[in-house]
This record gives structure tokens, C-alpha cells and sequence, in this order.
């Protein structure tokens, strides 16, 4: 413990190259280096951390653990508080804080505590759970403006459907103004980053690591693109490791930092769901994206419509109707008719009686066999085609 130094000083001289101290009053910069040190101590989500410091304060309770005084408060019991003791007291070191102060300098990561003009306020809605400080990469002020954002999530092992519909959304949606939030995970989290990154749209990367540890690392690029072009951001101070706990409590931050969570492809068990229940706890709105009933990457989507009260998500225009964004339709063209649109093509490729492949289907339509299924996944929920193993057939006109 020996080495910590909790002056105003010596928190001006920690944070100067992380946060702004010029013209901050004394209390303000300390209590902004004890969320510091708390961050360091506390997992995140640690709601006994977050109740001692929301009574009294970041700096007051950092001493009283400091000099072996914090022994209870109105809102922790003894035995809450004995146990978080054995939890913080291990990490209370000066050292591995200083090393990550000084990553976050040398990488520019800029630190957000609770009254940051930058604070993106939506994440106190977690309460006791909410992160004590952010990290962030890029710009730092994109959380505090997304506004009506858009998480877009789903399976790492995603089929080209999932991905396919994850990047329309999100390319979409980027596109006329509604930042992505996701978390630079393989499979559909990349698809829609890179859509909204395609598009020059607003993105947000979440990671349950440090900022300055991209993850997964073959996603180094795309999160260098995320950090120059949007905002890469973390709840766990630079150098700390992405653990399968942290993934878990970094759910919870891609639900608080959106307006609402769209589920593209999971599958029964998948973690993005465990982001929709956040969503759901936190009163936020909920899509999902309705694939073929055969295909087990699509399971969970189906479990969150059935059984959560999810909304059924299959264009850009529904998810701007979760979010409360009023559309009206394009008038139809003069006759009176539908628009042709891909899947008119692919229905008109199809037969009532013979049974067609997707590469014949492919050929027939003059689009990509990715494209198909997806149009395929799509008639299947509307009733409009059946399936014998790879082979399809139009159910209308049988």
C-alpha cells in the first residue's frame, strides 16, 4: 500500500495526459484518480464497490480502505464489506496503476469518469453496476452523443446470412445517422462495424480487455479503423486481459450504451442474448432477426421472439420503428404494382414443382449464393417456399 499518494498534486500529475485538470478544482481531480484506483481494484460490475463509493465517494472510501477503516455504510452489510476487502486489498498497489496511466498516455486513451462533460450518462442507468471510469480510444465524446444508437449483435460463428443482414442493417442504418455499437467480435459484431465503417457512419467498439489490447487479434486492423473513424471503449483500465467474466459484464455496457439491441444470428445459448437480457432489465428495446427454422446459428433469435417479446427485425426501416423513428412508405409506381425487388427474383427463379438447388437458383436469379439463402431463410418464415435438404420448391404454387 505504501507509494500511493492521494494529493491533488499528485492526481493532477497521474491524470495530465489522460484527463483535463486545468482549471478543476483540487476535490474533483482526486476523486477522479480514486475512480482510478477503484477501477483497478473492483471488477467491473462490482456492485458492493459501486455502493460504498455512490454514499461516500470515490477519494473518502479509497482511505478508509486504505487505513483499514471501511467497516461498514448504510447500504453494505459487515459481510459484503469483509468480502469485497478480500477482493480489492491483493490489487491495492501503486505500481500496475501507474503502468496503466502511462499505456493510456502513450496511446492517447482518454479516461471518463461520472460528470465528464464526455460521460456518456446512459450507463448510470446500470446503477450499482454501472462502470466507475471508461477508457476510450478515438472519439471519446461518441458514446455521450449516440443518442439513438443501435447495438448490433450476434453469433461469432455467423453463417454468410447472419453476416449478410448484420452489414445491410448496419450499412443502412449507419448510413442515414444511427451510430452501431458492438463489440469487435468475429462473425456479426465485425460485419456491422464494417458495414457502418463502409458507409462512414458513427461505430462503437466495446471490449471486455484494455483499449490498448485488441480483441480478438486478428481484429487489429478493424479496431485501429474503429478507434481513427468512431470510438473503441472500456470499462478496465489499459493492460488488463479479456476474461471470460468481463465479456459477460461487457454485455451489459453494449445494452446501456444503446437505445436499442438488435440479435441478428445466435444460437440457443448464445452470449448475445445474455446482451438482450440486459437490454430488457435496463427497459431498452429489443430486435431479432428471424432465420431459417432449420438453422441452429438462428435459434436464439427464434427463443428471443417467441419467448421475450423481441420484436421480428428484417430491414433497417423496423429497426427505426423500435427506436421510435416514424416512416412512411414509398408510394407505390403508377400501376399500382410492387416494386421487383431481390426477392421477387429469387421467387421467380423458383418452381412449384421441381425441386432447385441454390446454385441453380444463383444462376437463375443472377445473384450470389449467399443472397439466396438469405432470400430463401426469409420466404421459409413467410410460408412462401419448402426445403428438402439443400433443394427448395415455391409452396404457393403447388
Amino acid at each position: 500500500m505504501s507509494g500511493f499518494d492521494l494529493s491533488p498534486r499528485a492526481a493532477r500529475r497521474a491524470l495530465s495526459a489522460v484527463s483535463d485538470t486545468v482549471d478543476v478544482a483540487d476535490a474533483v481531480v482526486a476523486e477522479r484518480y480514486a475512480r482510478v484506483v477503484w477501477n483497478s481494484l473492483a471488477e467491473p460490475g462490482d456492485g458492493v464497490a459501486g455502493r460504498v463509493i455512490a454514499e461516500l465517494g470515490a477519494t473518502a472510501a479509497l482511505r478508509l480502505l486504505m487505513d483499514g477503516d471501511l467497516t461498514s455504510t448504510s447500504v453494505t452489510s459487515e459481510r459484503e464489506l469483509t468480502d469485497g476487502r478480500k477482493r480489492w486489498m491483493p490489487r491495492l498497489s501503486a505500481a500496475p496503476i501507474a503502468h496503466a496511466l502511462e499505456i493510456a498516455s502513450v496511446r492517447r486513451v482518454r479516461l471518463l469518469v461520472p460528470g465528464d462533460v464526455e460521460w456518456p450518462a446512459q450507463v448510470d442507468d446500470l446503477g450499482e453496476n454501472a462502470p466507475l471510469a471508461l477508457w476510450a480510444r478515438g472519439d471519446a465524446s461518441l458514446p455521450a452523443r449516440a443518442g439513438a444508437s443501435v447495438a448490433i449483435v450476434g453469433a461469432r460463428a455467423a453463417t454468410s446470412y447472419g453476416e449478410h443482414v448484420a452489414m445491410e442493417l448496419s450499412a443502412d442504418l449507419a448510413a442515414s445517422g444511427v451510430p452501431i455499437v458492438s463489440g469487435a467480435a468475429y462473425g456479426i459484431d465485425g460485419a456491422a462495424h464494417r458495414a457502418a465503417l463502409a458507409v462512414g457512419g458513427a461505430t462503437i467498439a466495446l471490449l471486455a480487455g484494455g483499449v490498448d489490447r485488441p480483441y480478438p487479434a486478428g481484429h487489429s486492423s478493424l479496431i485501429d479503423r474503429i478507434a481513427t473513424a468512431g470510438a473503441v471503449v472500456s470499462e478496465v483500465p489499459c493492460g488488463a486481459s479479456p476474461t471470460k467474466w468481463r465479456f459477460l459484464a461487457r454485455n451489459r455496457l453494449i445494452a446501456a450504451v444503446s437505445a436499442a439491441t438488435v440479435v441478428v444470428e445466435a444460437g440457443w445459448r448464445s452470449g448475445s442474448l445474455n446482451t438482450a437480457g440486459h437490454a430488457a432489465a435496463l427497459g431498452r428495446s429489443i430486435g431479432a432477426v428471424p432465420g431459417p427454422v432449420t438453422s441452429g446459428a438462428s435459434a436464439g433469435c427464434h427463443r428471443l421472439l417467441r419467448e421475450f417479446g423481441a420484436q421480428c427485425i428484417t430491414s433497417a426501416a423496423d429497426v427505426r420503428e423500435l427506436l421510435g423513428f416514424v416512416e412512411h412508405p414509398a408510394a407505390p409506381p403508377p400501376d399500382g404494382r410492387p416494386p421487383t425487388d431481390e426477392r421477387m427474383r429469387v421467387r421467380d427463379a423458383l418452381s412449384g414443382r421441381s425441386w432447385r438447388d441454390v446454385d441453380d437458383l444463383a444462376a437463375r436469379s443472377g445473384m450470389s449464393p449467399s443472397d439466396v439463402e438469405m432470400h430463401l431463410g426469409l420466404l421459409l418464415i413467410e410460408g412462401r417456399v419448402e426445403r428438402e435438404g439443400r433443394r427448395w420448391r415455391h409452396l404457393a404454387e403447388r
